[in-house]
C-alpha cells in the first residue's frame, strides 16, 4: 500500500501520526499466534515500538530474515537476558558516570555530548540507549541554557555533539535555539548532530526551513552530521537525496554503523555498505561492536574473533576511502579500536581516554579472548 509514495513531498510532522506504535497495528503487517503476540506485548512494554511507514516500505515481507525487518520489528529474542555471549548492562557506555546534568555527558576533556531529546523517528531494536529512548524518564534537558552554561564554563571543550534520541526530530525552532547558543561560545570550534533521520525518516530533511538553519550555522562554524546506515538496502534514492540536501548546506556527513548478527555480518554486507555510502557522499567513520546492552546483546552481538574476520575480509576488497572506518568498541573506559588478532590475542588501541585518565590515551592492549567473547574488560 506504500508503493509509489513520494516521501519527499510528505509533511514530516503529519506523517509521524502514521507510525506503527502498537502490536495491534503491527498485526496489519505480520501474522502472530497467541503465544507470540503475548510475548511481543511484553517486549513492547520494555522497549516501545515506533516504526515509520517509510522504513516499513523497505522490508521484504517474503523474507523472515530480512535485515531491515530485524532492525525495526520487535522480537521475542529481546526477552533473553543471559546466554553464551556474557553479561548485559543497561549502561554499557558509562553515561551515568559522566552525567553533568541538563543532558550533558562529559566523558572526554575536549568533547561534550548533550542528550537533547528521548524521541526518535524509529525505535531501533539494537539501540544502546533503549532505556531512555521513547521513555518519559529520560535525561533530556528541559532548558538547554543549563547545558550551554556548562559548556561555556569548560574551555577545553572544543566540540559538542547533539544527541538523543534524535535531535532532528525536534522542531526547527528548538534546534535554532541550540545552534545559535553554541555558535556564540568562542571555544566551541565545531558541532555534530547525531541523527538517523537520513536512514529511517528522510522526509524530515526535505524541510527547507531546517536546511536554511543548517546552512546559516555552517557559515559560522563547522557542522558535521554523524548518521547510522547499517545495511546497503537502507541507501535508497530518497535517503540519497536527503543526504545530498545536507551536503549542499556545506555539512560533512559521516557514518557510524553497528556490526549486527543477521543484519550485516558478512564481508559482502560490509563491502556493499561502505561502497554504497561513498557513492552518495557519506564518509565511512566507525563500525561499532554491538554493545552488551540488556535485551540486545544475545541476538545481535557477534563474537569479536568473528567480527575481526569479517572486517579484515571486507577491507581486503575495499578501496582506500572505503576502508577508512575504524572497528570500534565504545567502552566505559573510552573508545577502543579493534586492530586485529595475533597469537590468539585481540589487539586494541585506545583512541580516547576519560577525563582524569590521560595515561590511558593511545595505549595498546593485548588480551586473550575465547571464541564466544563479544566484549572485553580492560
Amino acid at each position: 500500500m506504500l508503493d509509489g509514495m513520494d516521501w519527499s513531498r510528505v509533511d514530516w510532522k503529519t506523517e509521524l501520526a502514521n507510525n506503527v506504535v502498537t502490536i495491534d497495528q503491527l498485526k496489519d503487517y505480520i501474522r502472530l499466534d497467541a503465544e507470540e503476540e503475548a510475548q511481543l506485548r511484553e517486549v513492547a512494554r520494555l522497549h516501545p515500538i515506533n516504526i515509520p511507514r517509510y522504513y516499513l516500505s523497505l522490508i521484504d515481507w517474503n523474507d523472515p530474515h530480512d535485515p531491515i525487518r530485524k532492525m525495526c520489528l520487535p522480537s521475542v529474542d529481546e526477552l533473553v537476558v543471559a546466554g553464551a555471549m556474557g553479561a548485559t548492562t543497561n549502561d554499557p557506555y558509562g553515561d551515568d558516570k559522566h552525567d553533568m546534568g541538563n543532558g550533558v555527558l562529559h566523558k572526554y576533556d575536549y568533547s561534550a555530548l548533550v542528550v537533547v531529546t528521548e524521541c526518535c523517528a524509529m525505535h531501533c531494536r539494537h539501540c544502546f540507549r533503549r532505556r531512555i529512548v521513547g521513555k518519559p524518564n529520560g535525561h533530556a534537558p528541559r532548558d538547554f541554557s543549563g547545558a550551554l552554561r556548562y559548556i561555556e564554563a569548560h574551555p577545553k571543550i572544543n566540540n559538542v555533539i547533539l544527541s538523543g534520541g534524535d535531535p532532528m526530530m525536534l522542531s526547527t525552532a528548538a534546534l535554532r535555539v541550540m545552534l545559535e547558543g553554541l555558535a556564540a561560545i568562542d571555544h566551541v570550534d565545531f558541532v555534530r548532530i547525531g541523527t538517523r533521520t537520513p536512514v529511517t525518516y528522510p522526509l524530515r530533511l526535505f524541510d527547507d526551513e531546517l536546511m536554511s538553519l543548517l546552512r546559516e550555522f555552517g557559515e559560522r562554524k563547522a557542522l558535521y552530521v554523524p548518521t547510522h546506515f547499517n545495511h546497503a538496502r537502507e541507501i535508497t534514492p530518497v535517503a540519497a537525496e536527503a543526504v545530498r540536501r545536507l551536503r549542499m548546506c556545506g555539512l560533512t556527513v559521516n557514518n557510524q554503523a553497528v556490526l549486527l548478527r543477521g543484519v550485516n555480518d558478512t564481508p559482502d554486507d560490509i563491502v556493499n555498505l561502505m561502497n554504497g555510502l561513498l557513492a552518495i557522499g557519506v564518509n565511512p567513520y566507525y563500525l561499532y561492536q554491538c554493545m552488551p546492552v540488556a535485551r540486545v546483546r544475545h541476538h545481535f552481538q557477534i563474537p569479536l574473533k568473528r567480527g575481526v574476520e569479517i572486517v579484515d575480509a571486507a577491507r581486503a576488497r575495499l578501496n582506500g576511502y572505503g576502508k577508512r572506518f575504524k572497528y570500534i568498541i565504545g567502552h566505559d573506559v573510552g573508545k577502543l579500536e579493534i586492530c586485529g588478532m595475533i597469537d590468539g590475542k585481540i589487539v586494541l588501541k585506545q583512541i580516547h581516554a576519560r577525563i582524569g585518565h590521560p595515561e590511558q590515551a593511545s595505549r595498546i592492549i593485548l588480551q586473550d579472548i575465547d571464541d564466544h567473547a563479544g566484549w572485553v574488560e580492560v
